[in-house]
């Protein structure tokens, strides 16, 4: 497909859909307004949040980002590439700067430019090439605050359910590196995997679900994926233990948030609390995550990656459910 300096190629949906609604075109190139910076993108990173986007589910979300289509056609929140314009604002001299960050306004990664706020964005280290650094911003961030919600730190030990995703690989990571004793349910195929990021026990989740564990054993409880009953999850924390609510499933047009809102009505008066949250990449974290990739104690796991002319099969991918750590998208002009 030839583009001119105009236009930049783009992944965009004109519906709501699974992967096959996605279409690649040459669409007007993005101009960075005040505040904001035009990124040539290397690589972009897909999350879990990109096929809710992709196909508007649960459908509360169509409330904020386009109720018959999404306002921004472009999926792709976390992308790792190289500055080559300015708003009003931002000092010149951060054309040519290497950067990572998640993109403001729900998307645009797909795409060779988009457009994002500059305090959005932080330097990419040079030990770390940019798909790698691409993996990091959002799943990284959640596993982040995830662990200071809970309070997990040195003797402390965390059950990690779902941690062979995106995030559950970098909770498991950085949960050990903090001084955890970490516990981890993930399937059988993941458990070495997740062992050697510092898991000291792993489970089978199909076999050896959070029931068989014993109950009121940990101090914190980091519930990804959203699917073990309330009170099964509730039973497993120690008297004053939090259960941290990272995503979920459900069905209807709330999904998770039915789930997420019972939990709060289970915490009341009890000693074992639910803690749901909503992540969000920060640039201060971001930057503390690379700068730990960079020196090597913290690896993001990437499960695979795709070309941008494969984009729309990594997205599918992804909406498969059960990735292993990270999908990165390769953006090649």
């Amino acid at each position: 497909m030839n583009t001119d300096a105009a236009t930049t190629r783009a992944w965009t949906q004109s519906a709501y859909g699974g992967p096959e609604v996605l279409e690649q075109h040459a669409i007007d190139r993005p101009t960075p307004g005040r505040g904001e910076v035009l990124v040539r993108v290397r690589a972009t990173a897909l999350n879990s949040a990109d096929v809710k986007l992709l196909r508007g589910k649960p459908g509360v979300l169509r409330l904020g980002f386009g109720l018959r289509r999404p306002r921004n056609p472009v999926r792709g929140m976390d992308v790792a590439g190289t500055i080559v314009a300015v708003g009003e604002g931002v000092d010149a001299s951060h054309v040519g700067d290497e950067v990572v960050g998640e993109i403001s306004g729900g998307g645009g990664g797909l795409a060779t430019y988009a457009v994002t706020r500059f305090d959005r964005v932080v330097p990419r280290p040079r030990e770390t090439d940019a798909v790698t650094a691409a993996a990091v911003p959002l799943a990284g961030g959640t596993a982040w605050q995830a662990l200071h919600v809970a309070g997990a730190g040195a003797g402390s030990r965390v059950l990690v359910i779902g941690a062979s995703g995106g995030v559950g690989t970098y909770t498991v990571q950085l949960a050990a590196r903090a001084g955890a004793e970490v516990w981890a349910l993930c399937g059988e195929r993941n458990r070495a995997l997740v062992e050697r990021l510092g898991a000291t026990r792993t489970f089978d989740y199909r076999t050896d679900g959070p029931e068989s564990l014993p109950e009121g054993s940990f101090d914190a409880v980091i519930d990804i994926a959203g699917e073990a009953p309330l009170r099964v999850v509730q039973g497993l924390a120690r008297e004053g233990g939090c259960i941290v609510m990272v995503g979920g499933e459900g069905e209807g047009p709330f999904g998770p948030i039915g789930r997420m809102l019972h939990a709060l009505l289970r915490s009341i008066g009890g000693r074992r609390r639910f803690r749901p949250f909503t992540a969000r990449a920060t640039a201060s974290v971001t930057s503390t995550l690379l700068e730990m990739v960079a020196r090597g104690e913290l690896e993001p796991v990437i499960e695979r990656t795709f070309t941008f002319d494969e984009a729309r099969d990594a997205l599918a991918h992804v909406d498969a459910g059960h990735t292993v750590g990270k999908v990165v998208v390769r953006v090649e002009d």
